[in-house]
């Protein structure tokens, strides 16, 4: 079993013993997202810990989005225990950058792309293939591409 995978199982143990119904209810479901993706395909396979996080990451954006729906449909509570399970999840996924961060790794790879003869929003592709192996994990996809874009016309 991966070390994250049993992290989750150890974590969602000491959740049951506690009787805190959010964690165990979050963990058992991401478990089992895990064992579907383990499962799916014509072989059953041990997932390795970057395709767990990955799992995780999904469910996370799951949760946010689940958030956001309740809310626009007038369900606070409900918007707030999906929220308050994607805070639980992302404390399993590595740090994300900050804005700030963002901005400057992308504004580098903008600079690097100019070099390379690509300009204007047709660089796009180009920027990205710079910017995702640095970002890999720490930054959402839509984030990033959002931050290109708003380089892209700006500069």
């Amino acid at each position: 079993m991966t070390t994250l995978k049993s992290k989750l199982h150890d974590d969602l143990n000491a959740a049951i013993k506690e009787r805190d119904e959010l964690r165990s209810s979050t963990l058992r479901l991401t478990l089992a997202a895990i064992t579907k993706e383990e499962v799916a395909g014509k072989e059953k396979r041990e997932l390795s810990d970057d395709e767990v996080l990955g799992v995780i990451t999904r469910e996370a954006k799951k949760r946010r989005e689940a958030a956001d729906a309740f809310a626009q449909g007038g369900r606070p509570e409900q918007a707030e225990r999906e929220k308050a399970e994607g805070e639980l999840l992302a404390g399993y996924l590595p740090r994300q950058l900050s804005d700030d961060e963002l901005n400057e790794i992308v504004a580098q790879a903008v600079q690097e792309a100019k070099a390379a003869g690509a300009e204007g929003p047709r660089a796009m592709g180009a920027v990205m293939k710079i910017v995702n192996p640095k970002v890999a994990k720490q930054a959402e996809g839509g984030r990033v591409a959002a931050a290109v874009k708003r380089m892209l016309a700006g500069g």
